[in-house]
Protein backbone atom coordinates (compact mmCIF):
# COMPACT_ATOMS: atom_id res chain seq x y z
CA UNK A 1 0.00 0.00 0.00
CA UNK A 2 1.84 2.82 -1.12
CA UNK A 3 -0.26 5.66 -3.52
CA UNK A 4 -2.61 8.41 -1.78
CA UNK A 5 -5.96 6.33 -2.97
CA UNK A 6 -4.89 3.06 -1.06
CA UNK A 7 -4.19 5.50 1.78
CA UNK A 8 -7.31 7.01 1.89
CA UNK A 9 -9.23 3.54 1.40
CA UNK A 10 -7.95 2.46 4.22
CA UNK A 11 -8.84 5.46 6.56
CA UNK A 12 -12.47 5.37 5.27
CA UNK A 13 -12.52 1.21 6.87
CA UNK A 14 -14.00 0.81 10.43
CA UNK A 15 -13.86 -1.94 12.71
CA UNK A 16 -16.44 -4.49 11.74
CA UNK A 17 -17.06 -5.22 16.00
CA UNK A 18 -17.26 -1.87 17.05
CA UNK A 19 -17.80 0.87 14.28
CA UNK A 20 -14.60 2.49 15.47
CA UNK A 21 -11.77 4.06 12.91
CA UNK A 22 -8.96 1.87 12.09
CA UNK A 23 -5.11 2.82 12.56
CA UNK A 24 -3.02 1.55 9.78
CA UNK A 25 0.07 0.48 10.85
CA UNK A 26 2.04 0.56 7.35
CA UNK A 27 5.25 -1.85 9.15
CA UNK A 28 2.81 -4.43 10.34
CA UNK A 29 0.83 -4.16 7.34
CA UNK A 30 -2.39 -4.31 9.79
CA UNK A 31 -5.17 -2.05 10.14
CA UNK A 32 -5.73 -1.77 14.19
CA UNK A 33 -8.68 -1.28 16.24
CA UNK A 34 -7.62 -0.17 19.55
CA UNK A 35 -11.60 0.09 20.96
CA UNK A 36 -11.33 -3.99 19.72
CA UNK A 37 -8.35 -4.28 20.69
CA UNK A 38 -7.62 -6.03 17.35
CA UNK A 39 -5.25 -6.33 14.46
CA UNK A 40 -6.99 -6.92 11.06
CA UNK A 41 -3.99 -8.13 8.41
CA UNK A 42 -3.94 -6.81 5.24
CA UNK A 43 -2.79 -9.56 2.43
CA UNK A 44 -1.52 -8.59 -0.76
CA UNK A 45 -2.89 -5.47 -0.33
CA UNK A 46 -6.43 -6.34 0.57
CA UNK A 47 -8.00 -5.28 4.04
CA UNK A 48 -9.42 -8.90 5.91
CA UNK A 49 -12.13 -7.53 7.87
CA UNK A 50 -13.11 -10.25 9.40
CA UNK A 51 -13.16 -10.74 13.24
CA UNK A 52 -11.89 -14.03 13.30
CA UNK A 53 -8.92 -13.73 10.97
CA UNK A 54 -7.89 -10.48 13.14
CA UNK A 55 -5.05 -10.93 15.77
CA UNK A 56 -5.65 -9.86 19.50
CA UNK A 57 -3.27 -6.97 20.74
CA UNK A 58 -2.39 -5.97 24.25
Amino acid sequence: MNTNADRRMLEALICPQTHATLRYDAEAQELISESANLAYPIRNGIPVMLVDEARKID
